[in-house]
């Protein structure tokens, strides 16, 4: 860098020589030092110019000490992209068949616990217009998915497993169970089988498939008819549960006109006993947390009415079904062991991950049976993975981070 050094006549004449100014320079490490001479300015009004009357110029060289780039302080924030349902799509789920109130509500309620918790920047993916374009747009800038699209892909529920495939296929690691999982615990009947494998009990069952014209009537009443295949207690009234024969076909009629299903059915035997839901958190089998067994409480239904947490008890209001509470469930404790024993074994064996919900119900002599896996339970704050959290006092914003640090110690991020 080069710099003009105006040094002063006066001042130099009286204390330095231009040897000396020299020897001062050199000391502040200037370097090509040239003296050009004077300037003698001269005053219009005849005034004393002072320090200024004669100035000696010398240009020099000096080398800047660059001071260090401050380096901006590391953040330890982790980027998370949390993945949900196109609100502005037709979810056949609904019965409005679009989004409403409730589910904005929901949404605003998770970005709210989101929001509260420390150490991450979380932002949100919900137009699956774009939704390919933005996922690979995602590659290297971000440390994982959230994925909460349980509505699936443009919010058709059988292209739920899509949305992990599509992150498997961009390598972004993510939350949940993989496709193969979900596929699995999409199909009732293909659950039932693995779970016999496992010698885990299961109600007796009928598969029924569409092109059936003639169909073997239980050896069992009562019976619950359902879709094979869906989420959501889609299907599922208080009309599916049945006692004979014109029942059951009405049943059938219902779900195949009323709700427009037309894939296989299952005729499967209505356990009278308690309606049990059990939540796990983690990665068996070295870290996790079995949360509280919940109980369906029935008793302000009308005795007249199926005790059933169906379509009319999700979706609703206006139904008696609305009014169904869950409330912690007092069982022997050899029902516990076999309901987390063998929670635990299809955990592992449907190679569930990070966190789950199984269905479980009494026979009538109080011996436990499985009824779904739901390997992408809902995660809203007012559902059953929410109330068993509340009751092993985890509030819902910290059973949310749980699920994030059980993902975080699963993929190893730090």
């Amino acid at each position: 860098m080069n710099k003009g050094v105006l040094v002063d006549q006066f001042y130099s004449e009286r204390l330095y020589s231009n040897e000396k100014i020299l020897d001062v320079l050199k000391k502040l490490r200037f370097s090509d030092i040239v003296f050009h001479g004077t300037i003698n300015p001269e005053s219009q009004r005849d005034q004393d110019l002072g320090m200024m009357k004669q100035r000696i110029i010398v240009s020099a060289t000096v080398k800047k000490e660059w001071t260090e780039i401050k380096k901006k302080m590391k953040t330890f924030d982790k980027k998370v992209v949390v993945i949900l349902g196109d609100p502005t799509k037709p979810d056949a789920l609904k019965p409005s068949k679009i989004f409403d109130d409730d589910d904005f509500y929901t949404i605003h309620q998770l970005k709210s616990a989101l929001k509260d918790i420390k150490g991450y920047l979380f932002s949100y993916l919900d137009d699956h217009d774009t939704l390919i374009q933005d996922l690979k747009n995602l590659k290297g800038k971000i440390d994982y998915i959230f994925n909460l699209c349980d509505e699936g892909y443009f919010n058709d529920a059988r292209k739920e497993l899509h949305l992990p495939a599509l992150l498997e296929i961009f390598k972004l690691p993510y939350t949940g169970s993989g496709p193969q999982c979900l596929a699995f615990c999409y199909d009732k009947s293909l659950i039932r089988g693995i779970a016999k494998e496992l010698e885990i009990p299961v109600p007796r069952a009928i598969f029924v498939k569409p092109e059936d014209k003639i169909i073997d009537l239980p050896l069992y009443f009562p019976a619950i008819v359902k879709p094979n295949f869906g989420d959501s207690s889609f299907g599922i009234t208080q009309k599916s549960v049945v006692n004979n024969g014109e029942e059951l076909l009405n049943a059938i009629t219902e779900i195949r006109s009323k709700f427009g299903y037309d894939k296989p059915i299952l005729i499967e035997q209505f356990l009278t006993g308690k309606d049990l839901s059990l939540g796990i958190i983690g990665n068996p089998p070295d870290d996790y947390l079995i949360l509280p067994i919940i109980e369906e409480d029935y008793s302000n239904l009308p005795p007249e009415l199926p005790k059933i947490c169906g379509y009319e008890a999700k979706w609703l209001p206006e139904s008696p079904y609305w009014n169904i509470k869950s409330i912690p469930a007092q069982l022997p404790k050899d029902v516990v062991d076999i309901i987390e024993n063998c929670s635990l074994k299809l955990f592992e064996r449907l190679e569930c991950r990070d966190y789950v919900r199984l269905d479980w119900r009494l026979d009538r002599r109080g011996n436990p049976k499985l009824l779904e896996v739901n390997p992408n339970p809902g995660w809203c704050w007012d559902g059953h993975l929410a109330k068993m959290s509340k009751l092993a006092n985890i509030p819902y914003k910290e059973m949310i981070k749980k699920i994030l640090e059980t993902v975080e110690k699963r993929l190893v991020l730090k």
